[in-house]
């Protein structure tokens, strides 16, 4: 099996690995990388769990392979707080009740953040339609739709 080197920046540190050309990019991360945040679901892109950012765009992990991000800015689930601190995505799905067993969550966290780095100020049915990539089957999705909004409020300084 043919090996490729890659190297990518994940969550702001540079990182360089030697991987089998098949290595999907999910097993990079949790296994090679030990970021288990990002999590396996379906893999086969239909629950969104595994969702990264691929230089800012969010990606389903599963389906993508790891020599696919040689050269690219990687963030996972575990990217998103800054020097300890919650990121106010996490911080409103705690309040909000946005998380149930939290299996998920760091894929409604990167879907989320996509969501507000594109458009700060989303209605609740523009949550929902970027969120239709991820699947839930605790929380009803009601609870993950507030949470997105008051993190959208909180970081918009109302």
């Amino acid at each position: 099996m043919s090996k490729h080197t890659i190297q990518l920046l994940v969550n702001g540190e540079l990182q360089r690995a030697e991987v089998p050309a098949r290595r999907m990019l999910s097993d990079f991360i949790r296994d090679d990388l030990n970021l288990t945040g990002t999590k396996r679901g379906c893999e086969t892109g239909v629950c969104g769990a595994c969702s990264v950012l691929v230089d800012g765009e969010v990606v389903k992990s599963c389906l993508s392979l790891a020599v696919q991000a040689d050269g690219c800015d990687l963030t996972t689930v575990e990217g998103l707080s800054l020097g300890g601190e919650l990121h106010p995505l996490q911080e409103s799905f705690m309040k909000c009740g946005g998380l149930q067993c939290g299996y998920c969550t760091p894929g409604f966290l990167i879907a989320s953040c996509a969501l507000l780095t594109a458009n700060p100020h989303p209605t609740a049915h523009e949550v929902r339609m970027a969120l239709n990539g991820n699947l839930c089957r605790c929380t009803g999705y009601t609870q993950i739709v507030e949470s997105v909004l008051e993190a959208a409020e909180k970081m918009n300084g109302n």
